[in-house]
């Protein structure tokens, strides 16, 4: 455990908010050493004739090439010197890091259910960080990230909610909106606009009508960080449809997975995928109905988990036997274009048993052009690339089970230090 393992000890101040994030890494022999294979016999003799790049390059080319460093490697180099620590604890290399487009997306895994601590990947440099979130008491927690922030949910009492930055550990909370109450199912969903520092966050609710099984209610609430207020833009009843726990924003555009409430119909059609734009004001007269948008799934699936992906939206889904739609036989992953979903990849075989019992049910995210895929009965993590259309194994996570009935969850965020709520 403690080789694959990197505990995050050391202070470090970024903006008066003390962030306790740089890991304690082995110390690495210069390139010269190593090449030269000695590292103390000619130390002493050029010591006098060497020279530092570092005292060559101005402060803000400095700050640039660190600014490109993956991020545990940016704690790192604050360890370096006084000069780096100083560079990365400035205002302008904070400017530097919102130029760059993104860091690979880490995974956060819980260790147990009962606390809030866990570890956390970093797909660039393979190794998994001890990580404790804030304010959270457990995993029991609605969640959702967008570009370096996450914002969590009780989902208890469903009326605390708060966005947060896991990396430097500010939070801002979110008032509940005046009309908000508990329900029988609620998903949450975040989209910040990097640009603008402007964030969005929707809640869609469901509760079913008394005595009607067929009946749901169903309303979506949407928090501005601009205006700092919620907007209820829709109410509405759904006859033979409930909503769930799956939502995502992409392009403006809320995406949530409803489920079919009816014994009769097809296996396909037990799962269906409805939008709301949310540039609509509230009360727009014209609204057309949500089941109207309603999107078929492209097979028969035991679960969805909606993903944005580069403004991209990707699911991916637990494909259900032909004659028995609620066992897992495979996963399989697409994205919607318009209004059709075209299959991306597939889950080869040896993956999906390599996760050894597998539910049907399990969780999935991602960001940029990774996703993640994790069972809740075991901790292993797989990895694709969108890009690469590659799957891969992370490296082996230090939680493991210890006992049968033993629950593993997670989500993935992208680490940044410029961001705040």
């Amino acid at each position: 455990m403690e080789e694959a393992t990197t505990s995050w000890t050391t202070d470090l101040c970024i903006n008066d908010s003390m962030v306790e994030v740089i890991p304690e890494y082995q110390t690495f022999p210069l390139l010269s050493e190593v090449e030269n294979g000695t590292m103390d016999e000619q130390a002493s003799d050029k010591d006098s004739l060497s020279v530092s790049l570092d005292f060559l390059l101005p402060d803000d080319l400095l700050e640039r090439i660190l600014a490109n460093l993956p991020m545990a490697s940016i704690f790192r180099a604050g360890t370096v010197c006084k000069r780096w620590l100083e560079i990365v604890k400035s205002e302008r290399f904070l400017w530097h890091l919102s130029k760059v487009t993104s860091q690979k997306p880490w995974y956060f895994m819980f260790t147990s259910s009962e606390d809030p601590s866990g570890f956390a990947y970093d797909p660039i440099l393979k190794k998994w960080y001890s990580l404790d979130l804030p304010r959270i008491q457990n995993q029991n927690w609605f969640m959702a990230s967008s570009n370096g922030l996450v914002c969590f949910m009780d989902n208890n009492n469903k009326n605390e909610l708060f966005v947060c930055n896991p990396i430097t550990k500010a939070c801002k909370d979110l008032k509940a909106a005046p009309d908000f109450k508990p329900s029988d199912y609620m998903a949450l969903s975040l989209s910040l606009d990097r640009r603008r520092n402007f964030y969005t966050v929707a809640v869609v609710r469901s509760e079913q009508v008394p005595d009607d099984f067929l009946r749901w209610d169903l309303s979506i609430h949407v928090y501005h960080s601009g205006t700092a207020m919620w907007a209820t833009p829709v109410k509405e009843s759904l006859v033979g449809w409930r909503g769930g726990d799956e939502s995502v924003i992409c392009n403006g555009i809320l995406y949530c997975l409803i489920y079919s409430t009816s014994v009769v119909g097809s296996s396909e059609n037990r799962h269906g995928l409805v939008s709301y734009d949310l540039s609509l004001t509230c009360g727009t007269s014209n609204r057309r109905s949500l089941v109207r948008s309603l999107v078929p799934m492209p097979c028969s699936l035991t679960c969805g988990r909606l993903i944005n992906l580069k403004e991209r939206l990707v699911m991916v889904g637990g494909i259900g036997k032909h004659d028995r739609p609620d066992i897992i036989k495979g996963i399989g992953i697409w994205e919607l274009q318009k209004t059709v979903w075209k299959e991306i990849a597939r889950m080869p075989h040896k993956f999906f048993q390599g996760f050894g019992e597998f539910d049907d049910v399990f969780t999935s995210s991602g960001t940029h052009d990774l996703i993640y895929i994790q069972s809740y009965g075991a901790p292993a993590l797989l990895i694709f690339d969108m890009n690469l259309k590659q799957w891969k194994w992370s490296q082996k996570c230090p939680v493991s089970k210890r006992f049968p009935l033993q629950l593993f969850t997670g989500f993935c965020f992208e680490p940044r230090l410029e961001v705040i709520p």
